[in-house]
C-alpha cells in the first residue's frame, strides 16, 4: 500500500485540546488528486477516531485485493493473458513509434529505393490496422463488460509492458489504475482510446496518398524508359552509340522531372503529417493541463476542508484556484477535453470568488485584530504614570 515514506518515522503527538488527542500525520505517499478526499490532506491534524475508520477502510481494502489477487491466480487463462500482455508495448509507445517511423519514411533521398520504402509505408499500416483492432478490443471490453477481471484484461492490453496497479474502486470514483506513474480513471482510458482511433485512421489515409504518389513515379518512370526516340524521315540517321546516348540523356531527364515532382508531393504532404504530429502534441499538452487543473482543483478544495484557517491557508488555496483556472482557459477548442475544460472553468471559477472573498474577509478580520491591539498598547501606556487626569483616563 505504499507505505515506504513513513518507514522508520513516528507519529508525534500534538498538544492535547480539551480531552481529545491529535496527531500529526505526515505524508503516507497515498494522497493522489482523484482520491485525495479517501485519505485526507498530508498535512492534517486528525482525531484518534477518524484515524480508527481510515485504518478500518485501508483494512477493508486489503481484504478486497485478497479476493481479486485470489481471483486472478485461479483463473489460469487469465493469468496467461496477462503474461502475454507483458510482451507488448503500450498501446501509446506503440503509436508514437509508428508515427514516427512513418514521417522519417517521406523524404526519398535515393530514387532506388522507393520501392522498399512503398513497403515499409504498408507494414506500419498493417501495424496502424493491429493497432485499430486491439484498441475496438481494449474499449469494448472495458465499456461492456461486467466482470472486474474481464475489465482488468481490457487495462492489460492497454498498458502492456507498462503494467499497471489497482489503486482504488468505489461508486464515486469508479476503478483508479496507475501505470508509468500517472493516476487513471476507465473514463481516462476510454477517451484515450478514442483519441488514438482518431489519429490512426488519419495516419492510415496519409500513408494511402504517400504510396500512390511514389506508385505513379514509378510508372511514369518506366513509361518513360520504353519509349523510342522518333526520327524523321528527312532527318539523318543517327548512328547506334548517339540513339542510346539521347535514349539515356532523355530517360535522367524525365526522371529527374518525375521526382522533382513527386519530391513537392512529398513534401506537401510532409507538411500535413507535421501539423497532424502538432495536432497531436497540442492534444497531448491539453489533456496534461486539464489533469494538472483537476489536481490544483483537489488540492485546493483539500486545503480549506473544516474551516477555520489562517489567512495563509485561504491563500494559498486562492493561488491553486487561479492556477487551475489559467490552465483550463489555455486549452484549445479543437482538442478532445476542450467541452468538459469550459464545464470545470466555470465551476472553478466560482470557487474561485467564493475563495477570493473569504480573503479579503480574512484579511480585513486580521487588520481590525492588529488595530485592536495597537489600541489596546496605546491605552496602557496613558495609564502608566499616576496619577492621571480626567482626560488622560
Amino acid at each position: 500500500m505504499k507505505f515506504e515514506n513513513i518507514k522508520g518515522s513516528a507519529i508525534a503527538t500534538l498538544p492535547r485540546i480539551g480531552t481529545v488527542a491529535s496527531l500529526f500525520m505526515p505524508s503516507v505517499g497515498l494522497v493522489d488528486p482523484a482520491i485525495a478526499e479517501k485519505f485526507g490532506h498530508s498535512k492534517t491534524k486528525i482525531s484518534l477516531t477518524e484515524l480508527q475508520s481510515k485504518i478500518d477502510g485501508w483494512i477493508e481494502w486489503g481484504y478486497f485485493l485478497q479476493a481479486i489477487a485470489t481471483d486472478i491466480l485461479s483463473d489460469v487463462p487469465f493469468v496467461n493473458q496477462l503474461n502475454s500482455d507483458i510482451n507488448h508495448l503500450s498501446i501509446r509507445t506503440k503509436f508514437q513509434i509508428i508515427a514516427e517511423n512513418l514521417k522519417n519514411n517521406l523524404f526519398f533521398e535515393d530514387f532506388n529505393i522507393v520501392e522498399r520504402q512503398i513497403q515499409k509505408i504498408s507494414n506500419y499500416q498493417n501495424e496502424l490496422l493491429e493497432l485499430q483492432q486491439k484498441l475496438n478490443y481494449v474499449f469494448d471490453t472495458i465499456k461492456n463488460s461486467r466482470s472486474l477481471l474481464n475489465i482488468l484484461l481490457g487495462v492489460s492490453a492497454f498498458c502492456g509492458k507498462s503494467g499497471f496497479a489497482l489503486e482504488w474502486l468505489d461508486d464515486d470514483h469508479e476503478l483508479i489504475i496507475s501505470s508509468d506513474g500517472k493516476f487513471q480513471e476507465l473514463t481516462d482510458i476510454l477517451n484515450d482510446c478514442d483519441y488514438f482511433q482518431e489519429q490512426i485512421a488519419t495516419l492510415i489515409i496519409q500513408g494511402d496518398t504517400l504510396r500512390e504518389q511514389a506508385e505513379q513515379a514509378i510508372k511514369k518512370i518506366e513509361q518513360e524508359s520504353t519509349k523510342e526516340p522518333i526520327i524523321s524521315q528527312h532527318a539523318e540517321i543517327v548512328p547506334f552509340s548517339t540513339q542510346k546516348i539521347v535514349r539515356s540523356a532523355l530517360l535522367i531527364a524525365s526522371s529527374l522531372l518525375i521526382l522533382g515532382f513527386g519530391g513537392w508531393k512529398i513534401k506537401e504532404q510532409s507538411l500535413q503529417l507535421q501539423q497532424m504530429s502538432l495536432s497531436l502534441t497540442q492534444e497531448e499538452s491539453a489533456i496534461t493541463k486539464f489533469k494538472s487543473a483537476q489536481k490544483l482543483g483537489m488540492e485546493a478544495a483539500s486545503l480549506v476542508q473544516k474551516p477555520p484557517h489562517p489567512l495563509q491557508v485561504w491563500q494559498q488555496a486562492e493561488t491553486k484556484w487561479h492556477q487551475a483556472i489559467i490552465l483550463l482557459g489555455s486549452i484549445p477548442n479543437e482538442t478532445s477535453v476542450s467541452e468538459r475544460a469550459k464545464k470545470k472553468l466555470a465551476y472553478y471559477r466560482i470557487n474561485y470568488k467564493s475563495i477570493s472573498q473569504r480573503v479579503l474577509i480574512e484579511k480585513k478580520a486580521l487588520a481590525n485584530l492588529e488595530s485592536a491591539q495597537k489600541l489596546a498598547i496605546e491605552a496602557n501606556l496613558f495609564v502608566q504614570n499616576s496619577p492621571h487626569s480626567l482626560l488622560v483616563r
